[in-house]
């Protein structure tokens, strides 16, 4: 056997996508160059007992995003070194954020500023989606000059100010991208619905944050994902429908998918573990649970699961997008002088890059997803529908050497004090879990041993990802 691997780990249980074996790995120069028994190398790391897998892949982060709110802007409380170096602590080691043009900004100039913030910062590599909120021609002809540079997703809204496209713009988009070789993503909710929900609320006076999952219904997700999936069949674009919370909308992409149209969707951790009744919570706590599309039912997440399992949803992201609960959530109170600020007020969103990782693997514990879905859904599916892969995503020789070792024995429970995100509560607070990362390998490199950075300075680096005429031919 070669002896002139950088690193050997050895007696580990390899977990792919498809397979589940046992066998070495090694690695040279940074990628995986061998699996096999017996190898030996300069170094080795004991993996005897644990899981050995691709480096997880995080297809929906939003980390150092500005957001506006009644009392003025604020900004998630994760940066790009705070949240990246959390991800790699769960096992994630590639994450693809967004691009969110300024007013007058063209797209060109709106990705080297995103990528000026993250390079020399970022602990693992990463991708960028850029969003596309205007449909006009000079903002559509740079779609495919985009494409050359390695960001061949686009996200859409059918909600909110200064983002949302009407129909005829979103067809613009969905050709665009389609006419470009891109990935078409889709926020999906219909804007009267909501609007029409919160001014009911608030014109009865019920402000709270417990009122938050009434003013987002599900019908709205519902509407608006049939609307996106039938423009973007229209428009022959490959289509990835982002955050599907809701049994309704999971069927919806299914029955798309059924009758052969290229579409795609992910789930979240929160909507597959937490439900509505945490809006049930007294005062202002509720606040730290306001994300958009809202937690759902008990049995919505119980959907999500089946079309999981059943390959119904192809990606698990976590939409991390942290604000602190003091200073962020209730940004808009002022003292005992102003009302604590209504739910339409509250900045959105939940951390939870950290924890994706085991928390599925936590349905896995429960006999809802099996193992090598695990891994597909959170390391592999990502990759392949991103262009990343086999680069990532993937054991073969030849890969990134990124990896993950999973102690599927571990008992972790989830608290703030044992996570590093850098936001001052978690929402799965007390949630006990069976299986977690204990070391993490970004490039060949132990990046994360024992839930403590070893990493040295950040090395992550921008990932040009690949168009994927696989995605206009592969049968869904």
């Amino acid at each position: 056997m070669s002896t002139d691997f950088d690193l050997v780990i050895r007696h580990g249980t390899l977990v792919t996508a498809g397979d589940t074996f046992a066998a070495d790995l090694g690695i040279r120069a940074g990628r995986i160059a061998a699996l096999g028994r017996g190898l030996t190398g300069r170094e080795t790391v004991e993996a005897d007992g644990l899981y050995v897998l691709p480096g997880a892949i995080d297809p929906h982060v939003h980390l150092q995003m500005e957001a506006f709110t009644a009392a003025g802007p604020t900004v998630t409380s994760d940066d790009w070194a705070t949240g990246t170096r959390a991800a790699a602590c769960g096992g994630t080691t590639t994450v693809i954020d967004f691009v969110e043009p300024a007013p007058g900004e063209s797209l060109a100039q709106a990705l080297a500023a995103r990528r000026a913030q993250a390079e020399g910062r970022a602990a693992v590599d990463f991708g960028l989606h850029m969003t596309l909120s205007r449909a006009d021609e000079a903002t559509l002809a740079e779609v495919p000059a985009l494409c050359r540079a390695g960001v061949t997703s686009f996200k859409t809204y059918t909600t909110y100010a200064g983002f949302k496209l009407a129909d005829d713009e979103l067809l613009r988009a969905f050709r665009a991208v389609g006419r470009a070789g891109g990935l078409a993503l889709t926020h999906a909710e219909n804007d009267a619905l909501l609007a029409a929900a919160a001014r009911d609320l608030l014109e009865q006076g019920r402000r709270s944050p417990a009122e938050f999952a009434r003013s987002r219904p599900a019908a709205a997700e519902a509407e608006a994902l049939e609307r996106a999936l039938a423009l973007a069949e229209a428009a022959g674009v490959p289509f990835y429908a982002v955050h599907i919370s809701t049994a309704r909308g999971a069927a919806s992409l299914q029955r798309a998918r059924s009758r052969g149209q290229t579409a795609y969707g992910e789930t979240c951790a929160q909507y597959l573990w937490l439900t509505d009744a945490e809006y049930a919570r007294p005062g202002f706590e509720a606040a730290r649970f306001v994300c958009a599309p809202p937690l759902r039912t008990a049995a919505d997440g119980a959907a999500l699961w089946r079309a999981l399992a059943a390959g119904d949803l192809q990606a698990v992201g976590s939409d991390h997008c942290a604000f602190n609960a003091r200073g962020q959530k209730d940004l808009a109170f002022a003292g005992a002088d102003r009302p604590l600020p209504a739910f339409n007020e509250i900045p959105g969103g939940l951390p939870g890059v950290e924890a994706r990782l085991a928390l599925i693997h936590g349905g896995v514990v429960k006999g809802q997803i099996g193992l090598n879905r695990w891994v597909e859904v959170c390391c592999t599916g990502p990759a392949r529908l991103f262009g990343l892969y086999p680069r990532k995503g993937s054991l073969e020789p030849g890969a990134d050497a990124d990896l993950v070792l999973f102690d599927p024995h571990k008992r972790v429970t989830l608290q703030k004090r044992v996570l590093h995100e850098n936001v001052d509560y978690t929402p799965y607070d007390g949630l006990v879990l069976t299986g977690w990362p204990v070391a993490t390998l970004l490039r060949g490199r132990v990046a994360v041993r024992e839930g403590e950075w070893v990493g040295g300075s950040p090395n992550g680096q921008f990932l040009r990802r690949n168009l994927q005429d696989e995605l206009f031919t592969a049968d869904p």
